[in-house]
Order: structure tokens, then sequence, then C-alpha cells
């Protein structure tokens, strides 16, 4: 299983990014897909998570800011991200296949992207 996001880059305060991961290889269509993010010397933080259905949770922090969606005919799921702020400014990772637990903890995951930086200024 391969996760590449794409999308990341440079904003302004305020703007808007919309990041994408595609999913190749075994994959099923029933997987949860989540995105999250990682600033150094801090731990991995869930943002937003969607299952096959479409039904989506989100992190306070992102909660009216950013929206998660997925294609499941194309294998790829995005992050829309509106009203950047500097504080946004991490590398994003996207995440596949939810084992149980809790959503927002990365270690429930199976799967991972390698991540693309996002920095808002």
């Amino acid at each position: 299983v391969q996760l590449v996001e794409s999308g990341g880059g440079s904003v302004q305060a305020g703007g808007s990014l919309r990041l994408s991961c595609e999913a190749s290889g075994r994959t099923y269509f029933n997987w949860v897909m989540g995105w999250f993010r990682q600033v150094p010397g801090r731990e991995r933080e869930g943002l937003a998570t969607v299952d096959y259905r479409g039904r989506t949770a989100y992190a306070d922090s992102v909660k009216g800011r950013f929206t998660i969606s997925r294609d499941t005919a194309k294998n790829t799921v995005y992050l829309q991200m509106n009203s950047l702020k500097p504080e946004d400014t991490a590398m994003y990772y996207c995440a596949a296949d939810l084992r149980g637990g809790i959503w927002s903890r990365p270690e429930n995951f199976g799967y991972w992207g390698q991540g693309t930086q996002v920095t808002v200024s």
C-alpha cells in the first residue's frame, strides 16, 4: 500500500490550500482515512477522518476551517483547508486503515504517506 500526498506549499494567512492523498496497491474501499500534521518536537496531531460512507470527524483546532472528503472511485482523500493561520504550519500526513481505537491517535492507523509541507506566513 502506498499513500502519496500532494498540494502542500506556502500561503499567506487567510488563504486556502487543498491537499490530496492517493492510495495505491492493496487498498480497501471501506478503510477509514485520516489527515494528521506534525511540527518538529511535537506529537503528530489528528485533524480529520472520513469513513467509506462519508461520515467525518474533526479536531477542534480545525473544525469549521478544514473539510475532509474522499473519492472512493479514485482511491483519493482530500483536505480542503481554508482560513489558514501561521499555527497551521506543519508537515501534513495522510493515513489509512484505522484498526480500532480513537481515530485521532496515529498509532491506530496502519499506513502512512511521506507527508507534504504546509507553510503559512
